[in-house]
């Protein structure tokens, strides 16, 4: 009888494994593959985002190597869902998605990639609003700091 059980168990997790990045799929394919800020803005359905300074996002002011900018983004609004940052100039400009637990620290800290200067922007929902601010970054072609 156990091992019957266990047979069952094993292949009810093997099945919910495999349905949820399925699942997920869809999502990733509207966001991450929307072309240009205001295709992707909409198909995050963020239309209406509100600016605001308690968001804190590190980023360099001059990127050297645009295949790797280091960036940290801080929430300082309660109830913090989710943290999106996004790359107005890159062809795609939604890059990354926090999704965070309830009880979360709003801290989140990614490379990215930029093609060229650009504003990096972080989008943050909460209480079912959407907030963001956005730091600029230089990028620089052979490393020469300017």
């Amino acid at each position: 009888m156990k091992r019957r059980m266990f047979i069952q168990g094993s292949l009810a997790a093997g099945v919910a494994g495999i349905a949820a990045p399925a699942a997920m799929a869809k999502w990733s394919a509207d966001t991450f593959e929307a072309k240009g800020m205001d295709a992707t803005i909409a198909a995050m359905g963020a239309g209406e985002a509100e600016a605001s300074d308690k968001i804190k996002i590190k980023a360099p002011e001059i990127a050297e190597n645009g295949m790797v900018v280091p960036v940290q983004i801080k929430s300082e609004i309660e109830g913090t869902e989710t943290i999106s940052l996004l790359v107005a100039e890159n062809g795609t400009p939604l890059t990354a998605t926090f999704t965070l637990g309830e009880g979360a620290a709003a801290d989140v800290k990614s490379r990215i990639k930029m093609g060229k200067t650009s504003d990096v922007i972080a989008m943050v929902t909460a209480g079912g609003k959407t907030y963001k601010n956005h730091v600029s970054v230089k990028v620089t072609k052979g490393g020469c700091g300017g």
